[in-house]
């Protein structure tokens, strides 16, 4: 009698499945030396906003898929499943989002006010707020991941960070939003054209901050804790070469950046 593992991905697509499912039939095949097809059906629940198009994830799935699928709407930081539902979560490259920019960081009369700290404007108060606010939501979505998934159950998270110790501006990800923010208030001051900028959601996590924040949360234990090549590196290091043409001057900068994080933790459920 087959058995059916729910997954629940969040932040990804489709053909990213493929992998992580042939990693798994692999596991149980050594481990009991029966074929996986015949022993395992596998349920994949896709969760996004309601704003994202399900309808062009849905069309970008493979065919031939080893697995049946359904949209699960809803933000990750609070509950989008029953308890106990699932039995693996992955979460790719979405575990850097914060629900909203701190509320210093938008209150006019607040001396954070419109502070950035991804780029060179870096200051400790703005880091600690951003902090503040990132260690919230994620203790938040730890809390509802908790609660769906069953005893023992896995959570793989894929994203973004830090070393400890290095600051955005410092890598080459944070010289190019420097340079870019540079040169489009070049342009507002030029009068030349007219931005409303909107900062987005997020903070970029230093290792022992991420760590920090797990083990607070103390819904998991930390299985793994990987830094890992981002599977785009030979993309991005080919758009800096098409950038030097027109940006000589930052690109000695950024080739002697520190280097970013890109990570895989593994949580086991206690």
């Amino acid at each position: 009698m087959s058995t059916t593992p729910q997954w629940v991905m969040i932040g990804g697509e489709g053909p990213e499945m493929k992998n992580i499912i042939d990693a798994v039939e692999d596991k149980y095949r050594k481990g009991t030396g029966q074929n996986p097809e015949e022993d395992i059906e596998f349920q994949v629940l896709f969760n996004d906003f309601t704003n994202n198009g399900f309808n062009t994830l849905f069309q970008a799935l493979p065919a031939g898929r080893r697995y049946y699928t359904a949209g699960v709407p809803g933000s990750f930081f609070g509950r989008v499943l029953p308890k106990q539902s699932f039995h693996i979560g992955v979460i790719n490259y979405a575990f850097h989002f914060t629900s909203k920019i701190p509320k210093e960081i938008t209150d006019r009369d607040s001396p954070l006010w419109n502070r950035d700290m991804h780029c060179t404007g870096f200051d400790e108060a703005v880091k600690k707020s951003y902090l503040d606010q990132y260690s919230a939501d994620t203790t938040n979505l730890l809390d509802a991941r908790a609660e769906e998934l069953v005893p023992g159950g896995l959570m793989l998270l894929l994203g973004s960070g830090l070393r400890d110790g290095v600051k955005m501006s410092e890598t080459a990800k944070g010289m190019v939003m420097d340079f870019i923010g540079a040169s489009l208030n070049d342009l507002a001051q030029l009068h030349i054209y007219n931005f409303i900028l909107n900062y987005t959601p997020l903070y970029f996590a230093e290792e022992g901050e991420l760590r920090q924040i797990i083990k607070e949360n103390g819904k998991f234990t930390i299985e793994a804790f990987e830094d890992i090549i981002h599977p785009y590196a030979d993309a991005m290091r080919k758009a800096f070469e098409l950038v030097e043409v027109k940006a000589r001057e930052e690109f000695s900068r950024i080739q002697n950046s520190k280097p970013g994080m890109q990570y895989l933790i593994v949580l086991r459920k206690n």
